[in-house]
């Protein structure tokens, strides 16, 4: 018989995996490989993100990372912008290849075919979208503008040009530019796809097939081949009798085990990795913390949950709890919290 995972054993494990019961002395880059990414739409987002899960993380840290081009700044599942490991890319490039095109035929084969001129477009140094698009004008303006911005899409996915370093330092804002990286050593595509499955189970699992379609932003046909070569796998039942796939021998800690509170950055992984995000997130909050327009608000987990919203404010933490708290749980909020602001100023 498939044994059956309470919610709150669900929750447990994936705290365990995202490194938010304990915060563990590993390497910036090791966890962002061992979140499988982490996302990065807001410059400051990943940094909290690793500050929430490694003692004493410094800023400095990442920043060098990404100079130096260990860590790079894409777009990759859900066609959303990641901070992973220059290896990690050519893994998941290899994997995401059959994502669904943004845009009509006609653009993305015209993308294609700009895949060589965008190499030597770069190759001089950064651009921004502006140039980029003046530059299509100038050699393409017979396309209306709405298939050069689609083109451009297809073109520097094709030709591994991506958001430039300094879009993913702290002191940055959300800005278009962008740059060339060294073409990536292509993984063959059943092997990438097993290999992001089994980092994604690493990083979220227990989950459903489902889960991963979401997470990964394709459809879950494309993983049938890679789940058969992983097997064999767990299987458990959640509460609902859906049926979620684990890695042999992953951890799953006991639902009494403490879970200390933590602040979560915009967007942070462990809100969007699921189809069924109620491990973390309770359904009565999530259009408070979702937007229509897909923006995910910073948030903080008490006993493993998100309990309310936070904000920087004339240099502190303000917080916003969706509900009453235990004095016990706003005193550690409050220290925590100015743990936070010391790490932000």
């Amino acid at each position: 018989m498939t044994p059956t995972l309470t919610l709150r054993e669900l929750n447990r494990a994936t705290l365990a995996r995202q490194l938010l019961l304990e915060r563990r002395r590993t390497p910036a880059t090791a966890v962002i490989e061992r979140l499988a990414g982490m996302q990065a739409q807001w410059p400051q987002a990943p940094y909290v993100g690793l500050w929430s899960r490694l003692p004493g993380f410094r800023r400095e840290t990442l920043e060098r990372a990404i100079r130096s081009g260990k860590v790079v700044k894409a777009t990759v599942m859900r066609g959303t912008l990641h901070l992973v490991t220059v290896r990690d890319y050519a893994l998941f490039f290899s994997a995401l290849q059959g994502l669904r095109p943004w845009g009509d035929p006609e653009s993305v084969e015209l993308g294609r075919k700009l895949v060589p001129a965008m190499r030597a477009l770069f190759a001089d140094g950064p651009l921004t979208f502006q140039q980029v698009l003046d530059h299509l004008e100038r050699t393409h303006g017979t396309v209306d503008e709405l298939t050069r911005r689609r083109a451009w899409f297809a073109a520097r996915t094709g030709a591994h040009v991506l958001h430039a370093p300094d879009t993913a330092l702290w002191s940055s804002r959300p800005q278009a530019l962008f740059a060339a990286i060294d073409e990536p050593e292509v993984v063959e595509t059943r092997l990438a796809r097993a290999e992001l499955v089994r980092r994604y189970l690493g990083a979220f699992g227990p989950a459903s097939r489902a889960d991963l379609a979401d997470w990964s932003g394709m459809r879950v046909s494309d993983f049938a081949e890679a789940f058969e070569t992983l097997e064999p796998l767990r299987r458990f039942r959640d509460e609902n009798g859906r049926e979620l796939l684990d890695l042999p021998r992953a951890p799953l800690p006991a639902a009494d085990t403490p879970a200390p509170v933590r602040f979560l950055p915009k967007w942070d992984n462990v809100l969007l990795g699921f189809a069924d995000r109620t491990r973390i997130l309770p359904e009565e909050y999530r259009k408070t913390v979702i937007a229509k327009n897909g923006d995910v608000a910073q948030t903080f987990l008490v006993d493993g949950v998100v309990a309310g919203r936070w904000r920087q404010e004339n240099g502190k933490v303000a917080l916003e709890p969706f509900a009453p708290l235990p004095r016990v749980v706003r005193r550690e909020l409050k220290d925590e919290g100015a743990r936070l602001a010391e790490f932000a100023c």
